[in-house]
């Protein structure tokens, strides 16, 4: 990791592996633009996958003690950063402390704040594309290969209780390592829900074929294990059998994408719905630049944002 140098405009900045990549560094100056943000910049900060602990804390050091650095957006490394550098922070949200992460870093009289926004931005994500009572009427499955932050937000989101009876009859969540599983079993374990939960090590794709394999249909299958974008590959082999009449969700939106496409090759023959990461992706960073600069970004602002974002994605 390099760490910026001193602001010397109002700053934003996005620490992940490979930020410059991202289509928040075009889409950023649009929407400073529509928000009137005047001189407003973002800046990536890369940083390896699971870094040392000090890593995170010179970064979280640096934009608490910088003024022009008004904070950023966490992604990938949104665990590690807040079990790192937790004790910066002056506040935290709730969220932020029952889950163990942050993907959202800002100030607020002179006090540096954490928030763990996915579960908000991964619900409206979700509202997007997954039709009204379809869980009470199908009592399909949710199966999340990957255990991380987003695992999280995505399984707090859809066992909340003012669903009522419109929540999935089981949700299992897969992992390659045992630690992250262990650690988001004992973080799931604080809902109030009498959703079933199972966990399943899986270390190999095979695995989460296997998994796969026994879902019900009219399921709910997701990638958040980040293959496919920061690193190749998918976690499922292309053997692996979707159920049929699911929904398939993949959180990335950029990178090869080869989890999206071994479900786009099952469309037609399983009767799939496919969603890319882009509704996400917007709904994540409005919520935090809301934070970042203390701005209001709700129904038509958020509908012009939006359109900002699909035309820059359609060449327009």
């Amino acid at each position: 990791m390099i760490l910026p140098e001193k602001a010397t405009q109002p700053t934003m900045y996005f620490i992940g592996v490979t930020t410059t990549q991202s289509s928040i560094m075009n889409l950023f100056p649009l929407w400073a633009k529509e928000l009137g943000l005047h001189n407003a910049v973002i800046k990536g900060i890369d940083i390896e996958i699971h870094a040392d602990e000090e890593v995170y804390r010179k970064c979280v050091e640096f934009i608490k003690n910088d003024e022009l650095s008004l904070g950023a957006l966490v992604t990938t490394h949104k665990i590690d950063l807040y079990n790192a550098a937790k004790e910066y922070f002056e506040y935290l949200d709730p969220y932020a402390k029952m889950f163990d992460e942050l993907s959202s870093i800002s100030k607020k009289d002179n006090k540096l704040e954490g928030y763990a926004k996915d579960p908000i931005s991964s619900g409206l994500a979700m509202e997007a594309f997954i039709p009204d009572d379809y869980w009470k009427e199908h009592r399909g499955e949710v199966m999340i290969m990957g255990a991380g932050g987003s695992a999280l937000a995505i399984s707090s989101y859809l066992v909340k209780k003012e669903r009522g009876d419109n929540v999935p009859s089981k949700i299992i969540i897969t992992n390659r390592s045992q630690s992250r599983l262990d650690s988001a079993k004992v973080l799931l374990s604080q809902l109030d829900t009498d959703v079933q939960f199972e966990y399943y090590l899986c270390p190999e794709r095979k695995d989460n074929d296997a998994v796969l394999e026994k879902l019900k249909p009219y399921s709910l299958v997701i990638n958040a294990t980040g293959l496919g974008k920061d690193r190749p590959g998918s976690p499922l082999t292309d053997a692996g059998q979707f159920p049929e009449n699911s929904l398939v969700w993949e959180l990335n939106y950029r990178g090869a994408l080869d989890f999206m496409h071994q479900a786009l090759s099952q469309k037609d023959t399983k009767n799939l719905y496919v969603e890319d990461g882009w509704i996400y992706f917007i709904h994540g960073w409005t919520q935090v630049i809301a934070e970042v600069f203390h701005v209001d970004i709700k129904g038509d602002v958020f509908d012009r944002l939006e359109k900002i974002a699909m035309d820059l994605r359609m060449g327009k």
